[in-house]
């Protein structure tokens, strides 16, 4: 159900939040970030609620409550109805990372989440960048992104991660890079990379996030533009989930492809 209903979510179809709303209750909710845009693309009103079941049903479960956070976060003040569920979390030792348990990407997500709620940077900063000085930076990296020119004291060593063994923490790296500096320069070529068009859309590689980072540039990543194109002129792009949720996902790849190549150069427009 899970696969099902993150697919529908992210073509902005309202059939997924009933499905939603039962892994809310369930605990069924996925923690990755990824997922967390995805399901960013229904209506923020609609979605709170869903992720305010989540909040109210795990109460202190740090763990429970980190895809709520980030989905908050992510549809911003459109999300007003939950700032007093957000805002509950944020006096606890999990929300400013300094506690004896706090670990994850929780501290993180939720010293993100209070950014967004009251426009005070200095806690996301503080704690997002002390993850990317610790080796745990795949954690603090796409909150920093987020910041921007906000994170500007955490450039050098965001770009030395560029250069990290995993995809994951290269490909955000390469984002937080470029939304720190304004230069995507040595972003292009780490993102494109990522870009494997025999991906069998499987969650080990970035490659989706990848091609959504590229459109996000725009046209200083033409030279994305033409792998993108036979990507998405394949018949078969991807090969790994069953069938019913094969194309489900395949429609899902096909508008973030769309999405980028609109970005970069207008194509489709």
């Amino acid at each position: 159900m899970t696969a099902r209903a993150l697919a529908l979510a992210g073509t902005g179809d309202l059939r997924a939040l009933p499905a939603l709303h039962s892994l809310a209750e369930h605990g069924g909710l996925p923690y990755g970030r990824p997922e967390a845009r995805v399901m960013a693309a229904l209506p923020p009103a609609e979605l709170a609620a869903v992720m305010r079941t989540r909040l109210r049903r795990d109460g202190d479960n740090y763990h429970g409550n980190t895809t709520a956070l980030e989905v908050l976060a992510l549809c911003g003040s459109d999300a007003a109805l939950a700032v007093e569920d957000v805002a509950m979390r944020l006096e606890t030792p999990y929300a400013t990372g300094r506690g004896r348990r706090a670990g994850g990407s929780y501290p993180r997500r939720a010293a993100w989440a209070h950014w967004r709620v009251t426009g005070d940077p200095m806690l996301a900063l503080d704690v997002c960048g002390a993850a990317v000085r610790s080796g745990t930076a795949s954690h603090g990296l796409p909150f920093l992104a987020d910041l921007g020119p906000l994170a500007a004291a955490h450039a050098a060593p965001v770009r030395r991660l560029m250069e990290s063994p995993g995809a994951w923490t290269r490909t955000y790296a390469a984002h937080a890079y470029w939304r720190i500096t304004g230069d995507p320069g040595p972003a292009i070529p780490v993102l494109l990379a990522q870009v494997d068009p025999a991906w069998d859309g499987g969650s080990a590689l970035p490659v989706r996030e990848a091609v959504r980072i590229l459109g996000e540039i725009g046209a200083p990543a033409v030279s994305a533009a033409p792998l993108l194109r036979r990507i998405l002129a394949q018949e078969e792009r991807l090969g790994r989930p069953r069938a019913g949720v094969r194309i489900l996902a395949d429609q899902a790849y096909v508008r973030t492809l769309t999405e980028a190549l609109e970005g970069i150069d207008g194509w489709g427009k």
